[in-house]
């Protein structure tokens, strides 16, 4: 965009300069020739002036649009969902929460949330059951809502997982499984072992948005 308008400023800078030459080159023209002769040129000057200012708006329209207008900011729950999935097959290792040590469930739960959005969340299933956060209904469940279960329907909580849409959750289940995997809520055990779904994306998410969407709007001025 720089080089086009620098080539038109050239050419006004050029076409500017041959009006002064012609007005003052020839003194034996008649005062009724040159103005005739400038007004032509003025003429011509004007059109390219406004072609000018059309360039500039066009250049400015294609700007707006490559960097923000049509642009949608990810959603912070599919980079959440993507950083788990870099995970998946880590052998399951009660008490880790590391890629080096293996994970638990609520190791593995807290991990990603603090590696992807730098949210710290209480380390074990009770914490993470008595939160301050929103309890989701299940029909409600987006990705990125954390699951807790019991072991089918008794008592106190036992397992976390993170909802992933369309009826799947990934979660460090358990050495005989395979670690970190991804299951379906309407698995036998696990729909049988449902207990409560928590949503902590919420102000977060809100946060980070605006935040994003304020930088995106400076790069954009």
């Amino acid at each position: 965009m720089s080089k086009f308008i620098k080539i038109i400023v050239c050419g006004l800078s050029c076409l500017a300069l041959a009006s002064c030459t012609t007005f003052d080159a020839r003194p034996e023209h008649s005062a009724g020739a040159k103005r005739d002769t400038i007004e032509l040129k003025s003429r011509a000057l004007v059109a390219v002036l406004d072609r000018f200012e059309e360039a500039q708006q066009t250049a400015s329209d294609l700007q707006s649009d490559a960097l923000g207008a049509n642009y949608q900011l990810p959603s912070l729950s599919d980079s959440l969902l993507d950083r788990g999935k870099t995970l998946l097959g880590t052998p399951y290792q009660y008490g880790g929460n590391s890629r080096k040590t293996g994970f638990d469930c609520s190791g593995f739960v807290s991990h990603v949330y603090k590696e992807e959005l730098d949210i710290q969340l209480p380390r074990t299933t009770r914490g993470l059951l008595s939160m301050d956060a929103p309890v989701i209904a299940r029909a409600d469940l987006e990705p990125g809502d954390l699951i807790l279960f019991n072991d089918r329907g008794r008592g106190r909580v036992t397992h976390v997982g993170i909802y992933m849409g369309d009826d799947e959750f990934i979660h460090s289940s358990s050495k005989r499984s395979g670690g970190v995997r991804v299951d379906k809520l309407s698995n036998r055990y696990w729909n049988a072992s449902y207990l409560q779904a928590k949503r902590v994306l919420t102000e977060q998410e809100v946060a980070a948005q605006v935040r994003s969407e304020e930088l995106l709007s400076r790069i954009v001025q």
